[in-house]
């Protein structure tokens, strides 16, 4: 490799995927160069979480990045980790800082059988990773209490807009924001994303509802497909649509499947665990966050396996699906071998993911798989999450 992967640790029991993968797949056929950063939440909290940020720009620096799956850390978790305070989401930052759109795909393998079973191709989301809720100012307001909008500019109120009067009881405040160039950034990758994988865009808000800011998103995606993407789009076959949220979660769940579906970023964050679980599991989904400028962090797109890791800690054996890490591993090397003209590289990740999918297309697998796969004349055989990497391993080497 001639230029460094930026690796970023995580927690738990991913944490320990993270190992297995490193030393039983890639290290032996790989000649790794990274630049390591550790966002398990030991050194988040002994950092003050600059560390977190020192990743996001490394991977400004160096172009491609591998994140682990990382703990955002709740009151329980404060506890448990005895915490300074409820870090925030390392993701959330990350995104922040590169204003990326995350894309996510369901990994296919023949013999998994999606749960809703009209799907017959890939449904791929596009989430918008910036602001919304994950950047979002809160307060907890107590009786009597008013909460308000309020703008300002060069020290001068220029609106104030009463959000609730507390005088019968307290209550919540949260405020959200989002800035016009990350959408219109966003609207352009999913475009752009769109035709390269020639699949129509499906991108569903509540303008009804949240006539300003849902509204805003609307409008901006609309004039920019009309003035930069339509003819493009015409020319490929492919189209955009826009209706609300609701009818597009009915659309997809009645469709075949085959398109991009834009998502906001909350909305992008449900709707990617419901279609990766609706496809077989959570650990068989892709991710990348793409920043504006073109930079790439490829991760797994589920948890850190809280229960599997406390099992591990116990000494148990567990049967942890790593195919979604192995899909963050492959996609950064891929991506590092083509911007580096490292062709080399580009095919070993290709022949890591065939073996990946042919281990479980065999028979062999994770337990999470066993209830979803249904392939004649193969019973499937359950294997341990250290059994199943050495399966990948003989699979890569012949």
């Amino acid at each position: 490799m001639k230029t460094p992967l930026v690796e970023m640790d995580g927690d738990e029991m991913t944490r320990i995927l993270w190992g297995g993968i490193k030393e039983i797949l890639i290290s032996p056929f790989v000649d790794l160069k990274t630049e390591y950063y550790d966002l398990g939440l030991i050194n988040r909290e002994k950092t003050g979480d600059e560390v977190t940020v020192q990743s996001a720009l490394a991977t400004k620096k160096y172009g491609v990045a591998v994140k682990c799956a990382t703990i955002t850390p709740n009151a329980r978790r404060v506890r448990e980790y005895n915490l300074s305070k409820e870090w925030k989401s390392p993701n959330g930052t990350i995104r922040r800082l590169l204003d990326g759109t995350v894309f996510r795909s369901p990994i296919l393998a023949r013999g998994i059988t999606p749960y809703v079973a009209g799907w017959q191709k890939p449904i791929a989301i596009a989430r918008h990773a910036f602001g919304d809720i994950y950047d979002a100012a809160e307060y907890q307001a107590s009786k009597g209490e008013r909460a308000y909008i309020v703008v300002e500019k060069d020290g001068k109120e220029l609106s104030r807009k009463l959000i609730r009067d507390f005088s019968d009881g307290e209550g919540v405040v949260q405020g959200v924001y989002n800035t016009k160039s990350s959408i219109e950034s966003f609207a352009r990758s999913c475009f752009n994303y769109a035709l390269s994988e020639k699949l129509p865009v499906w991108f569903g808000a509540k303008d009804t509802v949240s006539k300003v800011y849902d509204g805003y998103f609307k409008d901006i995606f609309a004039r920019i497909y009309e003035t930069e993407y339509k003819t493009a789009f015409e020319n490929a076959g492919i189209y955009y649509t826009y209706t609300l949220v609701d009818d597009v979660v009915a659309r997809v769940v009645r469709s075949e499947g085959g398109m991009l579906w834009a998502c906001k970023n909350y909305d992008g964050d449900v709707m990617s665990d419901m279609v990766a679980t609706a496809y077989g599991s959570l650990g068989m989904m892709s991710s990348v966050l793409v920043s504006p400028d073109g930079k790439y962090e490829y991760e797994a797109a589920h948890g850190t396996v809280t229960r599997h890791y406390y099992a591990h800690l116990k000494g148990e054996q567990t049967s942890t699906n790593p195919i979604a890490t192995i899909w963050a591993w492959t996609g950064a090397l891929f991506k590092r071998g083509e911007l580096d003209n490292i062709p080399e590289l580009c095919a070993f990740a290709k022949r890591l993911e065939r073996a990946t999918l042919s281990t479980v297309e065999s028979g062999y697998m994770t337990g999470d798989l066993i209830p979803l796969f249904r392939r004649q004349g193969i019973t499937p055989v359950k294997l341990t999450t250290s059994e199943f990497l050495q399966k990948i391993s003989s699979a890569l080497s012949r």
